[in-house]
């Protein structure tokens, strides 16, 4: 096992959030599934099935999902806030976000789990339909939807369509017209709450593309939608919709947000006589990707929100809707790892800003994989932290700042920016970065003609594939020219 005399020290290139590790063949709990350990082979096991295992049998790269975990987080989501809000609406409806992980398996697990399903196009719908998703369970997002997918949601008699702008409500009413069906329709409202994270994943500010702005009240542009949706014959307005954005560990912002829903549903019965009956609070609740993030727990969510939600309800003398909520990442995040195989490594010298330029230079090693940005391009869309850890084995070498690379042809083909790892790792060893089921198969595409890796879900003990790995004539079946 790793000595502490034997440590490198820790680095002058390291971010201050990174802390040098007493053990570097510790895995920190928070960042994993709960059913991985190190076995007694001192190899990350997924329940009991080691990483060699794994990697021998499904090849790297490999997304790992820990079937069991992810039921487990989607229950506890489903249980705490049906808990927190009995008394004020009966229960929530929980819809899973499909958007960060969605197939045929994961759908089922959420259904068989008693939740909904939130989908962002046709194809996200299309997989819930092709699972066996009641319709009625199924809502469908989108900034632009076309009319193809509208049409199909109206056919199949999706349980809520989630209207964006002014435009789209006035063409699914008439789409709605042409098809004889009335359109069961959320209005997604932009509140002005600043959510602190990554600019590009804050969705609830004036200046970007999602939503109808509060601005101006029912006067203003959600005002407008209101009353054309109450007005038209085929649209059934069920409720108002927002989202503030995603990997937000703060409960300043869903408070804030859920109150000023609030009273505007209390503006729209005082102008309408209509109490509409359901309020969608999103989701964007942050995982850890790191030691330095601090998640909050479903049941915390649950009792702060359903704490605001009364007390503005009280002060407002309303009855409190149906609330719903959109977790994704939260569930999905965390119940996956991926699986990777190291190839070239090096060392390169840099100078540390912290020297002041007096010349003095700084060791970082860079350990290249066999995967990268095609699989995981949170890092250079976001500039995502993750953290990785040595898998197949563990190691008495001192734990050196290390940079975790792809094998894209990009200087910004990174998988982990910063994080100690053995010195020893090299050509064969597996690495493993947690907290991937969430945004990393969803985006994942074929840059460099790279093949896509398969997803393996454990469950009981027993591992299956439920997404195959992608093959070479898979790169060539839409060319036409062969």
């Amino acid at each position: 096992m790793f000595s502490a005399a034997s440590s490198a020290g820790a680095s002058p290139l390291a971010p201050a959030w990174l802390e040098y590790p007493a053990d570097p063949n510790a895995l920190v709990t928070k960042l994993w599934a709960s059913g991985v350990q190190r076995n007694d082979d001192g190899q990350i096991a997924v329940q009991g099935l080691g990483a060699s295992q794994l990697a021998q049998e499904y090849g790297t790269p490999l997304l790992v999902l820990d079937e069991d975990d992810f039921r487990s987080r989607a229950r506890a989501f489903r249980d705490a806030f049906n808990d927190a809000f009995a008394d004020l609406c009966g229960g929530v409806d929980v819809y899973y976000a499909g958007k960060s992980f969605l197939c045929t398996s994961a759908a089922r697990w959420i259904t068989e789990e008693g939740l909904r399903l939130d989908t962002a196009s046709g194809g996200e719908m299309a997989t819930a339909l092709r699972a066996g998703v009641d319709p009625a369970h199924i809502g469908l997002h989108g900034n632009n939807k076309s009319d193809t997918e509208m049409r199909r949601a109206l056919a199949a008699g999706v349980g809520r369509i989630v209207v964006d702008s002014l435009d789209e409500l006035d063409r699914l009413a008439e789409l709605a017209t042409e098809a004889g069906a009335v359109a069961p329709v959320m209005l997604r409202l932009t509140p002005g709450v600043h959510a602190h994270t990554h600019e590009f994943i804050a969705t609830a500010h004036e200046d970007q593309k999602f939503g109808l702005s509060m601005a101006g009240g029912l006067a203003g542009q959600a005002g407008q939608a209101v009353a054309r949706a109450l007005a038209a014959e085929s649209i059934d307005l069920l409720g108002l919709h927002c989202h503030i954005g995603s990997q937000i560990f703060e409960a300043d912002g869903f408070g804030v947000a859920a109150q000023k829903l609030l009273g505007f549903l209390a503006q729209i019965e005082t102008e309408h006589g209509v109490a509409l009956p359901e309020l969608d609070l999103g989701g964007g609740h942050g995982i850890a990707y790191t030691a330095a993030d601090t998640p909050r727990t479903p049941a915390d969510i649950a009792t702060t929100l359903a704490g605001v939600v009364r007390a503005a309800c009280q002060e407002l003398g309303m009855d409190c809707p149906r609330i719903s909520i959109e977790p994704g990442r939260a569930i999905s995040g965390p119940a996956g790892f991926t699986l990777y195989e190291a190839g070239v490594r090096k060392t390169v010298t840099v100078d540390a800003p912290q020297d002041g330029g007096d010349g003095a230079t700084h060791p970082r090693r860079y350990v290249s994989v066999d995967g990268g940005m095609s699989d995981n391009p949170r890092p250079v869309l976001y500039e995502a932290d993750y953290s990785v850890a040595l898998a197949s084995r563990t190691s008495t070498a001192p734990a050196v700042l290390s940079r975790v690379v792809g094998k894209h042809c990009e200087s910004g083909d990174i998988v982990v920016k910063d994080a100690y790892l053995p010195e020893d790792v090299g050509r064969g060893d597996l690495l493993a970065v947690p907290a991937t089921g969430a945004y990393c198969h969803s985006l994942s595409s074929n840059y460099n003609m790279l093949t896509r890796p398969a997803v393996v879900a454990v469950r009981d003990g027993s591992a299956r594939v439920i997404i195959r790995r992608e093959t070479e004539d898979d790169l060539f079946a839409r060319e036409t020219g062969l």
